[in-house]
């Protein structure tokens, strides 16, 4: 596992849950619009922690922590991401995962072995305009639809988020992706926020206004449609 960073304690990155969050190394989406470029493409002197470090942390912390939250990068990308999620459920604490979906054989893995209790996805954008955020060589559809529908069986806790860009969503956008997620648990758009670390500062994001009407053409498809991180 290449590990770059680590979040000793959030509220926010596992629902309900106090976590702690390890950030992998490594992605093969390059999102023009992600904040995480650092991890995207790690620097070659990019310091990385051990396993020990991350356990050590883990287990003086235990008992004022309910789990840890896997993020990226992409997390699926690393084939050790089975055994490491093991050591962190030995220790009694549940495991949240973000993906992007590009490995679905992981994903359905994981969950046949009770190794996840919670799946983030990623939704980028319509099926037809997916790549145009995604970025990714000799990009092909196909597993992330076998990615939402894994989730869709509901054997895990799930949800799936979607970052909003006026320059890449429009409403035909949010009917489309409405349609493909239809009958989902809970689907949360992000507003683009700005940061020193995007990828590609190109983007801006759509006033409150907008999200909420994408919101509602997203309801009739997917009940449990809201805003996350909107001020």
């Amino acid at each position: 596992m290449l590990i770059l960073g680590l979040q000793k304690t959030t509220l926010l990155d596992f629902p309900g849950k106090v976590a702690s969050t390890i950030f992998t190394g490594g992605c093969n989406f390059k999102c023009p619009y992600c904040h995480n470029s650092e991890l995207v493409i790690p620097p070659a002197d990019a310091f990385a922690f051990s396993e020990e470090e991350i356990f050590d942390h883990l287990i003086a912390k235990k008992r004022v922590l309910d789990g840890v939250c896997i993020t990226g990068g992409e997390p699926t990308l690393h084939k050790d991401l089975p055994d490491f999620i093991k050591k962190i459920k030995d220790l009694g604490l549940l495991v949240k995962l973000d993906s992007n979906g590009t490995n679905p054989a992981m994903l359905r893995g994981l969950i046949d072995n009770g190794l996840v209790d919670y799946i983030a996805m990623d939704i980028k954008n319509s099926k037809e305009k997916y790549n145009s955020i995604a970025c990714m060589k000799n990009f092909d559809i196909k597993p992330i639809e076998e990615s939402v529908s894994i989730l869709l069986e509901g054997k895990v806790d799930y949800e799936f988020r979607t970052t909003i860009m006026k320059e890449c969503h429009d409403s035909s956008d949010m009917i489309a992706i409405g349609e493909w997620l239809k009958g989902a648990k809970a689907y949360y758009l992000q507003s683009y926020k700005e940061s020193e670390q995007v990828i590609n500062p190109i983007f801006s994001p759509h006033d409150y206004d907008t999200l909420k009407d994408f919101v509602n053409l997203l309801k009739p498809y997917i009940t449990n449609t809201n805003l996350r991180g909107v001020d």
